[in-house]
C-alpha cells in the first residue's frame, strides 16, 4: 500500500533521473491558476500564405525526406498528410565529416548529424492534440521511420524526437509540427538515464521502468490513464507541474522497433493525453521528448556499451507543460520546485480524460 503522507512539503528523490525535486504542496496550484500565463492561440487563425508548412507552399522548405500523401501526388507538391523536411537552419548537417578532436585541454565534435521537422499535418489550424487518431498514428509511423533511415548511419549516437508546443515552449513557427535531432554523441542526460537503467540491471536483472511501472500500478493514485499496452502517469518526482509521462506496459528498448499495432495502440494513448491537458489547461505551451534507445553499434574499446541495452533500458514518452518558469534557485542548485503534487494533477487529468472519453463516445453513438 502507498505510504499516506501528512506533509505540506517534501523532497522527493527521481531515480531514473538520479537527483532531487522539492514537491511544495503547501503553494498547491489548481489547474486554473495556471491559466492566466497561457497565450490566446489567435495566431492559428485561417491558413496563411507566409507560412512554410502550409500545403501550398512546399517550395518555401527543403525538399522532403520522407512524405505520406495520397497516391499519384508528386514529392514537394499538396496532397500530403504528414512531411518530413530538413530544417532551414539546422544546428548540425549531415553532410559533415564526424571527428573528435581537442583544442587545449577541451574536447570538440564535428557537427556531423541530422536535424529534420516533421510537419504534423497540412491544416494550419490545427494542433496535435486536434488530430483524428488516423492521423496522429501517420505523425507516429513518420517518427518511427526517420529513426529507422538514419539508425543506419554509424556516424549518428542517437536520436532525439521533441516537440515544442507554441512560443513559452520555444515554437518559431504556429503550424503544428515536431523536429528530430540526431547527435554523434549521447546528450548527458540521456546517457545518465541509460547507464542508470544498465546499473540497475547488473544488479537485479531487472528493467527499472518495468519495475516503476508495476508498482505505479499498485498504487494507483498517480495513473491519468492506462489500457491494456499504455500506462499514462504523474511522476511520483515530477519537476514541473503536470508532468506526463506515456509508457508501454510491456517492456520495449526501442520506439523504430514498434510494429504497426503498436504505433496505433501508442498514438490512442497520446492523443487521449494531449486532449485532456488541452482542455483541462487551456491548451497550454509544453515540450515533449521521446526517449528510446541509441543505436547498438559496436564501439571500439568499449564492449559493454549497449551490450543489455534490449534488457535494460525501456522508451519513454514525457509531456512537460510550461506553467512555471525556471529561477535563480533552479539553475544554481539544479533542484527543481514544483507546486502541483503529481497525485493532484494525476486526480484533475485523470478527471477531464474520463469526460472526453464520455463525450467521444457519445459523439460516435449519435453518428
Amino acid at each position: 500500500m502507498n505510504p499516506q503522507r501528512d506533509t505540506l512539503r517534501e523532497l522527493r528523490f527521481d531515480p531514473l533521473r538520479n537527483r532531487w525535486v522539492i514537491i511544495a504542496a503547501e503553494r498547491a496550484r489548481r489547474p486554473s491558476d495556471y491559466l492566466i500565463e497561457a497565450r490566446a492561440p489567435a495566431e492559428r487563425e485561417g491558413r496563411t500564405l507566409a507560412c512554410p508548412f502550409c500545403e501550398g507552399n512546399e517550395d518555401k522548405t527543403p525538399p522532403e525526406i520522407f512524405a505520406l500523401r495520397e497516391a499519384g501526388t508528386a514529392p514537394n507538391t499538396p496532397g500530403w498528410r504528414v512531411r518530413v523536411v530538413s530544417n532551414k537552419f539546422p544546428a548540425l548537417r549531415i553532410e559533415d565529416q564526424a571527428r573528435r578532436y581537442g583544442v587545449g585541454l577541451f574536447d570538440v565534435l564535428s557537427g556531423a548529424g541530422a536535424h529534420e521537422v516533421i510537419i504534423e499535418t497540412p491544416d494550419h489550424t490545427k494542433t496535435l492534440a486536434d488530430l483524428p487518431l488516423p492521423w496522429v498514428r501517420d505523425v507516429l509511423l513518420s517518427y518511427r521511420e526517420r529513426i529507422r533511415d538514419l539508425f543506419r548511419d554509424p556516424r549518428l549516437r542517437y536520436i532525439l524526437i521533441f516537440k515544442n508546443h507554441k512560443p513559452e515552449a520555444g515554437a518559431s513557427l504556429a503550424h503544428t509540427h515536431s523536429q528530430l535531432i540526431a547527435t554523434p554523441m549521447v546528450p548527458p542526460a540521456v546517457k545518465q538515464e541509460l547507464a542508470i537503467c544498465r546499473e540497475n540491471f547488473v544488479k537485479k536483472e531487472r528493467c527499472l521502468i518495468c519495475d516503476i511501472i508495476a508498482q505505479e500500478l499498485a498504487f494507483g493514485d498517480r495513473i491519468i490513464y492506462q489500457d491494456e499496452a499504455f500506462l499514462v502517469w504523474a511522476p511520483f518526482a515530477s519537476a514541473f507541474p503536470f508532468e506526463t509521462w506515456i509508457l508501454p506496459k510491456t517492456h520495449r528498448h526501442d520506439f523504430s522497433r514498434l510494429s504497426d499495432e503498436e504505433l496505433w495502440q501508442t498514438a490512442h494513448a497520446l492523443r487521449v493525453t494531449l486532449r485532456a491537458m488541452k482542455r483541462l489547461l487551456n491548451d497550454p505551451p509544453y515540450n515533449f521528448i521521446l526517449h528510446t534507445s541509441p543505436p547498438a553499434f559496436a564501439r571500439p574499446g568499449h564492449p559493454e556499451y549497449w551490450s543489455s541495452i534490449e534488457y535494460d533500458y525501456h522508451w519513454h514518452l514525457e509531456i512537460v507543460p510550461r506553467l512555471t518558469r525556471i529561477a535563480g534557485f533552479e539553475w544554481g542548485a539544479e533542484l527543481f520546485i514544483n507546486p502541483t503534487p503529481p497525485e493532484a494533477a494525476a486526480e484533475y487529468l485523470r478527471r477531464e480524460v474520463s469526460e472526453n472519453m464520455k463525450e467521444e463516445e457519445t459523439d460516435a453513438a449519435s453518428h
